[in-house]
């Protein structure tokens, strides 16, 4: 079992920038798929990027050129860099491991808030 605690969120103004990062423990991620996903309020939670071990990212399209994912398997954590923001992505975010090796073992993070607000 892996315990995740993501940081970085705040208050930003449409446009800004924010990087959240989510750090890991309990095991190393370095075989693990990791990934953001986001849930506004009344809505589903949502993916918005992952990245494989081998450091393979994808995307929703919503955030295609915005928003980039990144990991650092030697500090055990995992970044979203989130640029030109919009008031659309004001949600929680949260981050999320699952273990690329049987039985393929899966972690959330208990989220963090991003407001995008002029």
């Amino acid at each position: 079992q892996v315990q995740l605690v993501e940081s970085g969120g705040g208050l930003v103004q449409p446009g800004g920038s924010l990087r959240l990062s989510c750090v890991a423990s309990g095991s190393m991620i370095s075989h693990y798929v990791m990934g953001w996903y986001r849930q506004a309020p009344g809505k589903q939670r949502d993916l918005v990027a992952t990245i494989t071990s081998s450091e393979t990212p994808t995307y929703v399209s919503s955030v295609k050129g915005r928003l980039t994912v990144s990991r650092d398997d030697d500090k055990n954590t995992v970044y979203l860099q989130m640029n030109s923001l919009k008031a659309e992505d004001t949600a929680v975010y949260y981050c999320y491991a699952r273990d690329e090796r049987p039985p393929y073992f899966a972690s959330w993070g208990q989220g963090t808030q991003v407001a995008v607000s002029s």
